[in-house]
C-alpha cells in the first residue's frame, strides 16, 4: 500500500467494487459454466444480505463451476492471459486460481468438495482492469476447453 500510495486508494476501491459485478455476470450466461457464486449477483442466495451489509458492493472475489471438471479447470488457468496465477487476493491485478490443484490438493477428494474446492471451482479476484479486458480473457479461455 506504501509503494502504490494512499491517494488513489479511494479510487482502486471503487474499481474493485464496480468490476466484479460485470465480470460475474459473464460466466452466468456461459454454457462451460454450470454455477456461479457471487453475493453481487441478483440471482445469488447471499444477494439481499450483501444489499444490507454490503451497500458499496460485495466484494472482488467469487467462485464458478466449470463444465469438465479439474482438466477443464487447469486448462481455464494455463490459457488466460490478463489473469495471474496467484493464491492471494485484494491485488489491483486479476487473480485466478483452481483451489483443486493448488491451495486444496493435499485434501481428498472429499474433503476438496466439502470445503467447497471441488475440481469444477475456479476462483477469480477480479482487478481493477477494465472489465470487458477481463471478460475477453475469460472468454477466450472457456472457448478453449
Amino acid at each position: 500500500l506504501i509503494l502504490t500510495g494512499v491517494d488513489p486508494l479511494p479510487l482502486r476501491m471503487q474499481r474493485h467494487s464496480d468490476n466484479p459485478p460485470a465480470v460475474a455476470e459473464f460466466p452466468a450466461g456461459h454454457d462451460k459454466v454450470s454455477w456461479v457464486n457471487y453475493a453481487g449477483l441478483p440471482g445469488d442466495r447471499y444477494h439481499q444480505l450483501a444489499l444490507k451489509y454490503c451497500p458499496k458492493g460485495a466484494g472482488a472475489v467469487f467462485t464458478f463451476g466449470v463444465e469438465g471438471g479439474d482438466e477443464a479447470g487447469k486448462k481455464i488457468v494455463s490459457e488466460v492471459k490478463l489473469f495471474s496465477h496467484l493464491a492471494n487476493v485484494g491485488d489491483t491485478r486479476s487473480l485466478i486460481i483452481h483451489p483443486s490443484s493448488t491451495t486444496h490438493s493435499q485434501l481428498s477428494l472429499d474433503q476438496r468438495i466439502a470445503a467447497g474446492a471441488g475440481p469444477d471451482v475456479i476462483r477469480l479476484s477480479v482487478g481493477i482492469e477494465d472489465p470487458a479486458d477481463i471478460i475477453a480473457d475469460l472468454e477466450q479461455a472457456l472457448a478453449k476447453i
